[in-house]
């Protein structure tokens, strides 16, 4: 089997598609042949050793985080899966391996697709899913009523947050660029503003919620969009914001975290057709280093990146 791997913390040439040995599944653990695997920014954030601290210092380490599937193998106690299942999901944050041919992973990282839904479509939600679920429910208890404002509407994290803001019953504003500002409207966005030619310090409108999914706003700017008794969800986990959420309630820091029943909880939107993701490209696993690369380098696409394995 191949899956793209690097052998110390680095820059895009480290990245190598390479043979490895998959794994057998351990307990709550289970196996994936991967059909599509997306690209997110986490990817190489974790090769440039930004959060070693967590990965650790085992190398030859994989790339990629969110795949799309089917199960060929299962560990001890599973019992949400079988082999044959069709899902999607996130790969382990510490092993990573979506960008390979198949990845052994856990089991509450994973969800059963919906027939309705393609794989390619599938591929693109856990990562973004699960981040936007973390902040708006687990973080600021968004409910029905109430109005967010989301920083970076029409970026993946951001696209998802609008949707399941919208699945909750709540009013939806935000910031794109120019060029995306028609997309965000379609996405039910109500007010719109282009963050390059806005001071979002100076809105006048205030939010129950606001959600940075771009990861760009101050604090100050954050707060102050607030409502009083109003919730700060910042999508940069700096140890310092960890540490200031603690002394301010109105602070959320978010960190994606999947579980279970956020993943199956995204299923059923997707089967609903109420959260979808737009696909901008696709490469087979051949030509994915050199797609990773321009992405790193700050090429911009309307929508997600798909590497196909077969």
């Amino acid at each position: 089997m191949k899956r793209i791997q690097y052998h110390q913390y680095g820059g895009p040439d480290l990245m190598r598609l390479e043979e490895f040995e998959l794994a057998s599944p351990g307990k709550g653990q289970v196996a994936v042949k991967i059909k599509f695997a997306a690209i997110n920014p986490i990817d190489w954030k974790l090769r440039a050793g930004r959060m070693k601290i967590v990965t650790g210092r085992a190398f030859p380490r994989a790339m990629g985080i969110d795949i799309s599937g089917t199960i060929i193998s299962v560990g001890e106690g599973v019992t949400r899966f079988k082999i044959g299942d069709a899902v999607f999901g996130l790969a382990r944050f510490k092993e990573s391996g979506a960008l390979g041919e198949a990845v052994v992973t856990k089991d509450s990282f994973l969800a059963k697709k919906p027939d309705t839904v393609s794989f390619e479509e599938a591929a693109c939600l856990g990562t973004p899913g699960a981040t936007a679920w973390n902040g708006l429910v687990d973080k600021a208890k968004l409910t029905a009523g109430e109005h967010v404002f989301i920083n970076g509407c029409t970026g993946a994290v951001g696209e998802a947050a609008v949707q399941i803001a919208q699945i909750l019953g709540a009013k939806v504003s935000g910031s794109c660029s120019a060029v995306a500002t028609e997309r965000a409207r379609a996405l039910g966005v109500q007010n719109v503003f282009d963050y390059r030619t806005t001071d979002l310090s100076t809105v006048r409108e205030r939010f129950d919620v606001v959600y940075d999914t771009s990861a760009t706003m101050t604090d100050a700017v954050g707060l102050g969009l607030l409502r009083q008794n109003g919730r700060f969800v910042d999508l940069n986990p700096t140890p310092g914001k960890f540490i200031r959420s603690l002394f301010n309630r109105r602070l959320k820091v978010v960190v994606c975290t999947p579980r279970s029943e956020i993943l199956d909880r995204i299923a059923r939107a997707a089967k609903d057709e109420n959260l979808r993701l737009p696909i901008a490209e696709i490469v087979p696993l051949s030509e994915a280093i050199p797609l990773i690369t321009a992405l790193e380098s700050g090429r911009k696409l309307a929508g997600k990146a798909l590497v196909v394995m077969e």
